[in-house]
């Protein structure tokens, strides 16, 4: 039995906890918060004190679903009490320097950080992923996908779910975009350029919340990220997939539509078929969160290779970085892989 420790209550929170109690032979020791009571609202042992639930529990696995600012903090307290692996949410620590540092410290220590980037996991993708590579639209040349969460509008946005979005001075690429600079390096491979233009259309938010971000390869594909907070699409849940997708290649196209179904149309045919049908998913995101923590139960479990480990995280961070460089100096900017040996 794996024995996981987990930090954190609030509202994404329980797509966690939901996961963790729906894959065999894992049992949650313990949840901490800044309140005891607030932890109980797991259902798992409460506690307020990190350091505490460590000693008390000795888990096998913490998984951090606190935001950014806990991060460094809770992964130092984890490496002192010998756990040797984290899941850690996104955005992975405050910036690429604590980021950095995370990664040195887990490696001095023998130890394991997975970052939880779950979009990628998103059953979907997978799909998109597997046509792609069958070849059955042929030479990929671009992947647009329009960001459309409707959640934006007025004083009173992101309240109900996750407030702090309102006092995040980085919000559209730094919180929801760097999900989707994931998956498009995950669909497309590494990008040589990233370009963004961003703007802020809600004034009660601290930062961004509309934008254009264009990432562009060595072998001439593109990938757009297309996000505006303030507008919807259609679907009966919004947060199914946040938007929809389109999958270009020059034998046809993929259509990712607001429900999690994706089509399949070939080049100069205007019939339409479906290759992936959307259902009813538990959880989030077509239980993105179960897949996720399932491959890394897994990979402790039989050895199967760990995706979204920090290190290689940090390819992202480097690319969301970029991301507001180019903002800032509106220009486009050459991204060179670069390898992180810490």
């Amino acid at each position: 039995m794996l024995k996981v420790a987990c930090t954190g209550s609030g509202y994404f929170s329980q797509f966690h906890y939901d996961a963790w109690s729906r894959i065999e032979d894992v049992t949650v020791v313990g949840a901490m918060s800044r309140s005891k009571e607030s932890a109980a609202e797991t259902g798992c042992t409460p506690f307020d004190d990190l350091g505490e639930m460590l000693s008390a529990t000795n888990p096998d696995l913490l998984d951090i679903i606190t935001p950014p600012p806990t991060h460094l903090e809770f992964i130092k307290v984890a490496l002192a009490h010998g756990i040797k692996t984290i899941i850690c949410q996104k955005p992975f620590c405050n910036n690429i320097e604590e980021a950095s540092e995370a990664v040195a410290l887990a490696k001095q220590n023998g130890a394991e950080i997975i970052v939880h980037e779950n979009f990628r996991f998103q059953p979907w993708y997978r799909a998109i992923k597997k046509a792609i590579d069958e070849g059955q639209i042929g030479d990929l040349h671009q992947i647009t996908f329009r960001l459309r969460t409707g959640d934006g509008q007025g004083p009173k946005a992101y309240l109900d779910r996750q407030p702090y979005f309102q006092e995040m001075p980085r919000l559209l690429i730094h919180e929801t975009g760097v999900h989707f600079i994931d998956t498009f390096c995950y669909l497309m491979g590494d990008p040589s350029g990233i370009y963004a233009d961003l703007r802020k259309m809600n004034p009660v938010i601290a930062g961004e919340d509309a934008g254009y971000l264009i990432m562009d390869f060595a072998d001439g594909k593109r990938a757009i990220f297309d996000g505006n907070r303030h507008l919807d699409h259609c679907a009966e849940n919004h947060r199914v997939t946040l938007g929809e997708c389109l999958v270009e290649g020059t034998e046809g196209s993929l259509t990712l539509d607001g429900d999690g179904a994706v089509s399949l149309r070939k080049f100069g045919s205007t019939s339409i078929k479906t290759v992936f049908p959307n259902k009813k998913w538990p959880g989030f995101g077509g239980d993105c969160v179960f897949l996720l923590q399932s491959h890394v139960v897994n990979a402790i479990k039989v050895g199967t290779p760990l995706e979204n480990t920090a290190q290689e995280y940090m390819r992202v961070l480097e690319l969301e970085k970029a991301a507001y460089m180019s903002h800032e100096e509106q220009r486009r900017i050459e991204v060179k892989s670069k390898e992180y040996e810490l």
